[in-house]
C-alpha cells in the first residue's frame, strides 16, 4: 500500500521520511499539505476512514484536495496510486471537457444539430425528433429517447444504430441517462477535429494537468466510446475537479472558459423533485448537481469527483461497491461539517492516528483457517470439470503449504492462481480463468478454508472496480465451483456452477 499524505506531514508525525511511497510535488503539480493546517482536523479525516470502512464494501481510494492542496490520500491494498483504474460514467466529465474546450476553440456549438455531422449515416427520411435533436441534447441526457439506445452488441456502425433509433419525445424535454449520446459527443468531436477524443485532450487537457495520456476505449468504428472506458488515477480524477473549482484555470494559465465551467456545472435540466436524493438535485453538462450545493461527476460502483465550491474542496473517491448513495453520505456526515475557515490548531496524537491508519489501509482478506482436514488429499488429484459453457476442463489444488495454489485447464490455456492468506498476493493474470476474459489482469488475490470443506478465493481486478469470488466446495469426493462476480457491468447473472470429481 502506497500512501497518502505530504512529506512535511510524515516529517512533522515521525521525524523521518520511512519508505512509504509518498509522490513528490514536482511529480504531481498538486502540492502537499496537512490537514488541520488547511481547516480539517485529522481527527475528523481519521472517521471519514473508519465509516467507510464500516458502511461501505468496499472503497479502494480516496484524496482529498483542501485550498488546493492534498491534505490526504490513501489507497486500499491491493489498490495503489500508480496504476490507472477503468472509469464507468465519470469518463463523461472528461468527454464534457472536451467540448467545452472545442466551443471555446470555435468548432463547435451547443446549437449544432447532431445529423449535421452524420450526412451518410443519417436515415434518408428522418424523423422530426432526430431533426431537431441538438449538441445541447446530448450533453444534457435530453435526446428524447424513452430508453438508451444499446450500443453494446453492435459489431459495428454505432452512429448509425443511435441515428436511427427510436425517439419518442421532443428533444431537450424530457431526461434519460444515455451513456450512447456521451458517444455521439466523442464521434461529433473527431469529426470535426479529425482527432480521437483522447488525443485531443492529451494537448489541452491531460499535458497541462501534468496526467499522463491515459488509455481509452474504442468502438468498432475507432472512436473513443466517451461515456465509458477511460483508465486514469485517483490523482487525475482530483486534478479534474481541482480544475473546476478553480473555474477553469490551472497554474495561473486558463485551460477552460470560465463561463463553461458555470454552464456545466449548473443545473441544465431536471432529473428528479426529492430534496434527499443527490441524483435528483439536476444535471449539467455530463456533472450531477448534488445537495450541498455541491457538483460531481461519477461512474458505477462509486467512482467519485466531487467538487464543494463553499469550502474550496474536491473529494476524489473510487470504489467497488454498490451503495454509490453511502459514499457521499460519509462525505456529507463527517468531511463537511469538518471544513473550518481557518486553520486548526495541531492535534499531534489525531495526526499520528491518522498517518499510522493510512499507512495500513488493506482490503479485507477472505477469513477462514490456512490449511483443512482435506488440503493433502486434494494435492493428489486433479478434478476433470463436467461438460461446460464456461470452457473449465480441470481444476486443482494445492492448498497445505503457506502459498496457496489453484491449477485451472481451460480451452484456450491454463492458469495457476496464487492465493495469500495473511496478505494479498498480486500478480497478473493470463486469462484461463472462468468469467474473467474480459477483465483486465492485474489481480490481488487472497484464500482460505472457510469451512471444513469449503475453501473461497477472492480476486480484486485492481485496475478497475471488479472483483471475483469462486467458492469451492469438496464432498464425497466431487467439487462443485461456484462463482460471483461483483461490481462489474458484465454482473453475475446466470453463472453456471461448475461439477467435476
Amino acid at each position: 500500500m502506497k500512501v497518502c499524505i505530504s512529506v512535511s506531514f510524515l516529517v512533522s508525525v515521525f521525524g523521518f521520511l520511512s519508505c512509504v511511497g509518498v509522490v513528490a510535488q514536482s511529480a504531481s503539480s498538486l502540492p502537499d499539505g496537512q490537514p488541520d493546517k488547511e481547516g480539517v482536523s485529522s481527527a475528523a479525516v481519521l472517521s471519514f476512514i473508519e465509516r467507510l470502512e464500516k458502511d461501505i464494501d468496499a472503497v479502494h481510494s480516496f484524496m482529498i484536495l483542501r485550498h488546493g492542496k492534498r491534505i490526504a490520500q490513501g489507497w486500499w491494498t491491493p489498490y495503489d496510486e500508480a496504476t490507472p483504474q477503468l472509469m464507468h460514467s465519470l469518463s463523461k466529465s472528461f468527454t464534457s471537457t472536451a467540448i467545452g474546450l472545442a466551443i471555446g476553440e470555435g468548432q463547435l456549438s451547443l446549437d449544432d444539430p447532431v445529423i449535421s455531422f452524420f450526412p451518410d449515416d443519417t436515415p434518408t427520411e428522418p424523423g422530426w425528433q432526430l431533426e431537431a435533436m441538438r449538441i445541447r441534447d446530448l450533453i444534457t441526457m435530453t435526446t428524447g429517447h424513452r430508453r438508451e439506445p444499446w450500443l453494446f452488441n453492435v459489431e459495428s456502425d454505432w452512429v448509425k444504430t443511435f441515428l436511427h433509433s427510436d425517439i419518442e419525445f421532443k428533444p431537450g424535454t424530457h431526461f434519460q441517462y444515455n451513456s450512447a449520446a456521451t458517444y455521439m459527443l466523442s464521434a461529433i468531436l473527431q469529426s470535426v477535429t479529425g482527432e480521437r477524443l483522447v488525443d485531443y485532450l492529451d494537448k489541452r487537457l491531460f499535458r497541462p494537468l501534468m496526467i499522463q495520456k491515459p488509455d481509452w476505449d474504442l468502438s468498432p468504428e475507432g472512436i473513443n466510446t466517451g461515456g465509458w472506458g477511460l483508465r486514469i488515477t485517483t490523482e487525475d480524477i482530483a486534478k479534474l475537479g481541482q480544475l473546476y473549482l478553480q473555474k477553469g484555470i490551472w497554474q495561473g494559465e486558463r485551460i477552460l472558459s470560465e463561463a463553461w465551467v458555470k454552464e456545466a456545472t449548473s443545473k441544465q435540466t431536471s432529473n428528479g423533485s426529492n430534496p434527499d436524493n443527490d441524483w435528483d438535485q439536476g444535471y449539467g453538462y455530463q456533472f450531477w448537481r448534488c445537495r450541498n450545493d455541491c457538483y460531481r461527476g461519477d461512474g458505477a460502483f462509486g467512482q467519485f469527483c466531487i467538487v464543494i465550491p463553499e469550502h474550496d474542496a474536491v473529494v476524489a473517491v473510487t470504489s467497488g461497491t454498490s451503495d454509490m448513495g453511502g459514499v457521499m453520505q460519509v462525505i456529507w456526515d463527517i468531511l463537511l461539517p469538518a471544513m473550518a475557515s481557518e486553520p486548526l490548531e495541531a492535534d499531534p496524537a489525531a495526526t499520528r492516528a491518522l498517518a499510522l491508519k493510512l499507512n495500513a489501509l488493506n482490503l479485507p482478506l477472505v477469513q477462514g483457517e490456512p490449511r483443512s482436514p482435506l488440503s493433502g488429499k486434494l494435492a493428489q488429484r486433479v478434478f476433470q470439470v463436467f461438460e461446460n459453457e464456461a470452457g473449465v476442463h480441470s481444476v486443482s489444488f494445492d492448498l497445505h503449504d503457506d502459498d496457496h495454489r489453484i491449477t485451472v485447464k481451460m480451452d484456450h490455456g491454463i492458469e495457476t492462481l496464487r492465493l495469500g492468506q495473511g496478505s494479498h498476493i498480486s500478480s497478473e493474470l493470463n486469462r484461463h480463468l472462468p468469467y474473467t476474459q474480459q477483465m483486465r489482469r492485474n489481480i490481488g488475490a487472497s484464500g482460505a478454508w472457510i469451512k471444513p470443506d469449503e475453501y473461497q478465493a477472492k480476486l480484486y481486478f485492481t485496475q478497475s472496480p471488479a472483483s471475483i469470488i469462486y467458492t469451492f466446495r469438496f464432498e464425497n469426493n466431487r467439487m462443485s465451483w461456484e462463482s460471483e462476480v461483483r461490481h462489474s457491468l458484465l454482473g453475475s447473472k446466470n453463472l453456471a456452477t461448475l461439477q467435476g470429481e
